[in-house]
């Protein structure tokens, strides 16, 4: 028995399928088969129930699948240990983050983290919350940059900031002409929303106390950005909730389409989220200080009465 092994029915349990597992290991799906079976000889157990498609683990096998998964956790503990012993910063670094921060917040890091840890290999994905806490607790992510908290207990936050909410009409506005407005002052029949799977809708649906179910337009129109969502409120009217970086880039007219809440102003608190069993800790410490660099000379001065926003689950 050998980590390789190891890693083999790993990728077939993460693929369901000899060939794609095969090619996410870079051998040959001959290869493959055959230290598979050989393991399976050792163990004197059948791993895969290879006459259904996709592929599934046996009872025994999923046992075994999750040993494994400790064994490579613990095995990659190992040489991390090794790494930070030396000095140096390198490795793989795999960020999961939420689609409605990622283009407002990657500009401000990713090219002085890249340029200051050539050593680390960064593979960045979108990903729903969702999506970016499953993917942790499997190992398919060893950090996920989103909005905080969450329900999960397995899973430990580091808040990076926190980025104030406003609200964005259409130009032809006429209700909304107060400096600053409470969420009792906004018609929740002319808000626009992102569609299902994002936690800014549900931030969003908290703050202005809105039903799951509710019918709020004639139109059903949910999109799956903010930039989507600025354009429809153009477009059919109405207003809509965005987060503080997305209106950065925003010119002097547009500036004039935003109103800002009343203290207590709503916020979004932004986190580094890992696994209970993460173990890059320095990596993690480097990635933290440089979205902090990059991100708050950025963001206005938060009032300091504020209230976290929190996302349903």
């Amino acid at each position: 028995m050998n980590l390789q092994q190891l890693e083999y029915i790993v990728a077939v349990d993460q693929h369901r399928h000899f060939a794609r597992a095969a090619d996410s290991c870079y051998v040959t799906q001959a290869t493959l088969s055959m230290m598979i079976r050989k393991l399976e000889d050792e163990l004197d157990a059948v791993i895969f129930d290879r006459s259904r498609q996709p592929v599934v683990p046996t009872d025994a096998g999923r046992r075994i699948i999750e040993q494994a998964r400790i064994v490579l956790k613990e095995a990659a503990l190992l040489r991390q240990i090794n790494t930070e012993a030396s000095g140096e910063l390198s490795g793989q670094l795999r960020i999961g983050i939420i689609p409605t921060l990622a283009p407002y917040i990657l500009p401000y890091f990713l090219s002085s983290f890249l340029q200051k840890y050539s050593g680390v290999q960064v593979r960045i994905t979108e990903l729903n919350t969702a999506q970016i806490s499953e993917q942790l607790a499997q190992d398919k992510l060893d950090v996920g940059i989103l909005a905080t908290p969450l329900p999960n207990e397995g899973l430990k936050t580091d808040p990076l900031f926190y980025e104030r909410f406003f609200v964005f009409t259409s130009k032809e506005e006429k209700t909304l002409r107060k400096k600053y407005v409470v969420p009792q002052d906004l018609d929740t029949a002319r808000i626009w929303l992102l569609q299902e799977g994002h936690c800014l809708r549900s931030q969003m649906m908290s703050l202005c106390h809105l039903k799951r179910d509710a019918a709020l337009h004639n139109l059903e129109y949910e999109a799956g950005s903010i930039e989507s969502l600025l354009q429809i409120v153009e477009i059919n009217k109405g207003l809509t909730i965005v987060p503080e970086l997305a209106t950065v880039s925003f010119d002097g007219e547009k500036k004039k389409q935003l109103k800002a809440f009343r203290p207590p102003v709503p916020v979004r608190e932004i986190s580094l989220v890992t696994y209970r069993h993460f173990i890059k800790n320095r990596l993690l410490a480097a990635l933290k200080a440089e979205i902090i660099a990059g991100v708050m000379p950025i963001l206005g001065n938060a009032a300091k009465d504020q209230t976290v926003i929190g996302i349903e689950s």
